[in-house]
């Protein structure tokens, strides 16, 4: 095994701790990993970061079961049109992207560039939000859901299920604060109807790659496998680290990253 795997490896765990630690982020780090550590090509790295980001997100939605923790009647709601939206990108739309969608003089745009470009906005917008969070009280009001926002939580639902069909991250960052605002749950159910979500939309998706892709099962499973148990070392810890410091040295770390990853693509 080289160097480059061995990081590999040791960067699945960091997924699965840093997911168990902060209860997010821990995804967008998954594609870089397969990618730049791996070897991987971004249409298959983004195809298996779905099957990682869904299994983890299952673990942790498991338990969330049994503690009562979820708005199904809201994650049905959310999940439907971001199911169909995720399988339809990854089953129809990444197969037949062109593999240079333009060229300028000598410049070639291949589909593999405009799928980590799209990757590293999408983690400098989660880096920013993580930065900006803020630590939120407790709150055990039962809220009302409006069936006026019906249409605003499906369109959010296909623009997050695009996004995570092209670049195979969980969206975590985005539904959360959708839950927040428009269905009004309290900050802790918000959080574990999301990762309900994210754990159905992200292993249907994944399905769509199945007949597409020529999946690595052993490796697959492996690199899942010490993901998950990554999440338990996390949750142990979460009970004596800040969270809220935790997700803000994340989110400088997820932009630095991303700007690598736009000057490693582009120069």
């Amino acid at each position: 095994m080289e160097f480059t795997e061995i990081i590999g490896y040791v960067g699945a765990l960091l997924v699965g701790l840093v997911l168990g630690l902060i209860g997010g982020g821990g995804s967008i780090l998954t594609v870089p990993i397969l990618v730049y550590f791996l070897g991987l090509s971004p249409v298959i790295a983004t195809g298996y970061s779905l099957f990682v980001v869904g299994s983890t997100a299952l673990v942790g939605t498991l338990k969330n079961i049994k503690q009562n923790r979820i708005d199904f009647r809201t994650a049905i709601v959310f999940a439907i049109p971001s199911i169909i939206t995720i399988f339809s990108v990854r089953s129809i739309v990444i197969p037949n992207l062109p593999e240079v969608i333009f060229t300028i003089g000598n410049f070639k745009f291949t589909n593999s560039l405009f799928i980590m470009l799209l990757f590293a906005v999408i983690m400098i917008l989660a880096g920013w939000s993580m930065i900006k969070s803020k630590e939120v009280k407790s709150d055990n009001e039962v809220k009302t859901f409006h069936k006026t926002h019906y249409f605003a939580i499906g369109t959010q639902a296909i623009g997050i299920g695009v996004l995570a069909g092209l670049v195979g991250a969980g969206g975590g960052f985005l539904i959360v604060p959708a839950l927040v605002l428009l269905v009004k749950l309290p900050i802790k159910k918000a959080i574990s109807t999301s990762l309900f979500i994210i754990s159905i939309q992200s292993l249907i998706g994944f399905l769509g790659d199945i007949k597409t892709l020529d999946i690595d099962w052993p490796f697959l499973l492996t690199f899942t496998f010490i993901s998950i148990f990554g999440i338990f070392i996390g949750l142990a810890l979460s009970k004596k680290i800040s969270a809220i410091r935790l997700k803000k040295g994340f989110g400088y770390f997820t932009i630095i990253t991303a700007f690598y990853i736009i000057f490693k693509e582009l120069f």
